[in-house]
């Protein structure tokens, strides 16, 4: 396990010229109560940044056996317990004017504003996708850092065995946490007190020799 000290800035209001060519976005900005509204009869998801709205891209077997395996451990984990956790549908509201559709969140509360979206996640789980690894690495990293609510954000690659752990610390800091040593290797989610190793994250992940070497 490598460990890595980071220091919280300013998010600056323009964070969404982070995001990268490629994803597709609708031409006119809208405001929020037309984004929730379209959300509930749409098709497809779309994220929302500062009025731009952005369409969802499609993932791959892998990623969708990534999200199965946490999901499945963090399910049965807190079984018993009022934190829940969602995978793919639920929103996160990270401002007034982000939402965002996390791979997987775990929330507590118990009586939420709305049934499409949380307010206070303690975990958000993001499996990376070529086309968004850098939006999640970056644009959403800084909004997540915000919150504060959020004790862990988790940044998971889907092309080879390597899991990130970005944890609030007591003071305010936030310290990231690289696990990629092998399958043996214990990845704690202090946040939801669960504890799997990489092999189970990975389970039935298939490898592309070239890109994972």
């Amino acid at each position: 396990m490598k460990i890595v000290s980071i220091s919280i800035y300013d998010l600056p209001i323009k964070t969404y010229n982070l995001r990268v060519m490629g994803l597709a976005k609708l031409k006119t900005k809208i405001s929020v109560e037309d984004y929730l509204a379209g959300e509930e009869i749409s098709p497809v998801k779309y994220e929302y940044v500062y009025g731009e709205v952005y369409a969802m891209a499609g993932t791959s077997d892998n990623h969708n056996r990534i999200v199965v395996n946490l999901v499945t451990s963090l399910s049965t984990h807190l079984r018993d317990s009022h934190c829940e956790p969602f995978a793919g549908d639920i929103k996160v509201r990270v401002s007034p004017h982000v939402y965002y559709y996390p791979d997987i969140l775990v929330s507590c509360e118990q009586n939420p504003e709305n049934s499409y979206f949380r307010n206070e996640p303690i975990l958000i789980v993001e499996v990376l996708s070529p086309s968004t690894q850098e939006i999640d690495r970056r644009e959403k990293l800084l909004f997540y850092q915000q919150m504060p609510s959020v004790q862990e954000y988790v940044v998971v690659e889907q092309q080879k065995m390597l899991v990130e752990i970005h944890r609030r610390q007591p003071d305010g800091r936030w310290i990231t946490y690289y696990f990629n040593q092998n399958a043996d290797e214990e990845v704690e989610l202090q946040s939801v007190e669960l504890t799997m190793t990489l092999g189970e994250i990975y389970r039935r992940v298939k490898f592309d020799s070239k890109i994972s070497q």
